[in-house]
């Protein structure tokens, strides 16, 4: 099993920064992908951005490029989440996952392990 908990999320105005921490425990495995999403009020979980775990290659959402920042400190076992810029519409429930794997995928469904959310809340 590997347990994820995410930190750092908060109240911000627009055009502010927030970091967001995403701390692994348990389970030790040799490739691993971390994903961030978030699910705006009222609407579905999308994909934010994600890391491998091995390569350090990211992906990110067209909404959030050059924004959001995602990277992972020497031990690899937490993942950052940095948003820059930041606007009304990033409002919303953050949550990081891990699969089992090389890939970054966009789609939430293909995740095994998930965090527990932090709310992040962006006034205009």
């Amino acid at each position: 099993q590997v347990q994820l908990a995410e930190s750092g999320g908060g109240m911000e105005q627009a055009g502010g920064s927030l970091r967001l921490s995403c701390a692994k425990s348990g389970r030790t495995v040799s490739g691993l992908s971390i994903g961030w999403f978030r699910r705006a009020p009222g609407k579905e979980r999308d994909f934010v951005g994600g890391i491998n775990w091995v390569s350090g290659r990211t992906l990110y959402a067209d909404s959030v490029k050059g924004r959001f920042t995602i990277s992972g400190n020497n031990a690899l076992e937490t993942v950052f989440l940095q948003m820059n810029n930041l606007k009304p519409e990033d409002t919303g429930v953050y949550y990081c996952a891990a699969l089992l794997g090389f890939a970054i995928e966009t789609r939430d469904y293909a995740y095994d392990y998930w965090g527990q959310g932090t709310q992040v809340t962006v006034s205009s």
